[in-house]
């Protein structure tokens, strides 16, 4: 886990570097990992249908429900990985 967790950590910094920023699509995929990561299944209630950034993040989120936060460190990894042509 915490082999698992450096490369986590790493994958936050090394996201920072692109020349380029990602698509919001991916902006917000990697959010969700990270909230799943750092924060477990979603809590709160979903955010009303004219805050639709806080609504699209709370929804990206959602879909993340039920897997485990090694399971969405690992997936954030590879999201970032992608990002870099790794």
């Amino acid at each position: 886990m915490s082999d698992l967790k450096s490369l986590f950590e790493q994958a936050q910094k090394d996201i920072l570097t692109l020349s380029e920023a990602p698509s919001n699509e991916v902006k917000l995929q990697l959010y969700a990992l990270f909230k799943q990561a750092t924060s477990g299944d979603v809590t709160g209630e979903r955010p009303g249908m004219m805050d639709f950034i806080n609504r699209a993040k709370y929804d990206a989120w959602a879909l993340q429900k039920g897997h485990s936060q090694e399971q969405a460190m690992q997936d954030y990894v590879a999201t970032v990985n992608k990002q870099l042509g790794r």
